[in-house]
C-alpha cells in the first residue's frame, strides 16, 4: 500500500504561484505512476498532470499546459506539482494519486489518493 499526504496550498492571488508537494510512504514509491488531479467546488474530480514512474514522461491537461509542471524525487518519495499564472478557475481541491501507468488519466484507474490540499486563486 502507499499512502499520500498533499501539501503546500493556499491562497494566492491571480498571476501567483504555488509549489504542491505529495509525500508517500512505503518503499514501493518507485513503481507507481503518480497523477494530480483536482476537483473544482460542484465539479467532478479532473486530471491536471501524470508522470511515469522513473519521471522521464509527463502528461498535462490542455487547460494547466505551459502553467503547471509535475516532477518527482523518487528518493525522496515526493511527486510535486509547480502551478504558474494561476487563475480563479484553478480554484480547487488537489489531489495526489498513484497508478499503474502516466497514460492512464481516469481516476478510477487510480489506487490510491491523498486528502487534498485546498487552492484558492483570488481576482
Amino acid at each position: 500500500q502507499v499512502q499520500l499526504v498533499e501539501s503546500g496550498g493556499g491562497l494566492v492571488q491571480a498571476g501567483g504561484s504555488l509549489n504542491l508537494s505529495c509525500a508517500a510512504s512505503g518503499r514501493t514509491f518507485s513503481t507507481y505512476a503518480m497523477g494530480w488531479f483536482r476537483q473544482a467546488p460542484g465539479k467532478e474530480r479532473a486530471i491536471v498532470a501524470t508522470i511515469s514512474s522513473s519521471g522521464a514522461r509527463t502528461y498535462y491537461a490542455d487547460s494547466v499546459k505551459g502553467r503547471f509542471t509535475i516532477s518527482r524525487d523518487n528518493a525522496k518519495n515526493t511527486v510535486y506539482l509547480r502551478v504558474n499564472s494561476l487563475k480563479p478557475e484553478d480554484t480547487a481541491v488537489y489531489y495526489c494519486a498513484a497508478g499503474r501507468s502516466y497514460l492512464l488519466i481516469s481516476e478510477n484507474t487510480y489506487a490510491y489518493w491523498g486528502q487534498g490540499t485546498q487552492v484558492t486563486v483570488s481576482s
